[in-house]
């Protein structure tokens, strides 16, 4: 009788659940980026990454496989974040400035708000190599973006001329 007066919500059992996971997830996240920045990547242990989460070192493992794993979900959940943010800016119609503008807000927001939106940066050449080339190739990809996205501002006039790989500073700036 419990079975079919619960048939709704066991349906959706799987779907809160997998939230339930995904919060759990972006907590250890959290914790892991404090203690990488307190630590440093190399330094920093499962142990003490646990311990900041308030799980166990083997609930942490349920989570996450290791350090590795817990570097790269914050790196990869970061760009995506700055992805979005880069083609919400060019859906938005708005002049090239704003635009920028924009972008450069979501990228301070997502560095400087989110505690794991600063571990993106951190130690990419940690990771082991698979890992890292999906890295390396979506940095690359937003790199790509802002870059298009300036170098659009300068063909039309919108920006001053400048050099949008941002390669160095031009000469008077140093």
């Amino acid at each position: 009788m419990v079975h079919v007066l619960n048939l709704g919500s066991s349906a959706k059992g799987p779907e809160r659940r997998r939230r339930r996971s995904e919060a759990r997830r972006l907590d250890i996240l959290r914790a892991a980026a404090r203690v990488f920045r307190r630590r440093g990547f190399a330094a920093a242990g499962m142990r003490e990454i646990a311990e900041e989460a308030d799980l166990s070192p083997g609930n942490l493992y349920y989570y996450f496989s290791g350090k590795d794993e817990i570097l790269y979900f914050c790196q990869d959940r970061t760009l995506e974040q700055l992805h979005a943010a880069a083609a919400a800016a060019r859906a938005s119609g708005t002049p090239l400035p704003a635009q920028l503008r924009a972008v450069m807000q979501a990228h301070l927001r997502c560095m400087l708000d989110e505690l794991e939106g600063a571990t993106a940066h951190l130690e990419p050449e940690a990771l082991p190599e698979g890992l890292r080339r999906q890295i390396v190739a979506k940095r690359d990809a937003y790199e790509r973006a802002i870059r298009a996205l300036v170098a659009e501002g300068v063909e039309r006039g919108e920006f001053a001329p400048c050099d949008p790989r941002w390669s160095r500073a031009p000469s008077s700036a140093r």
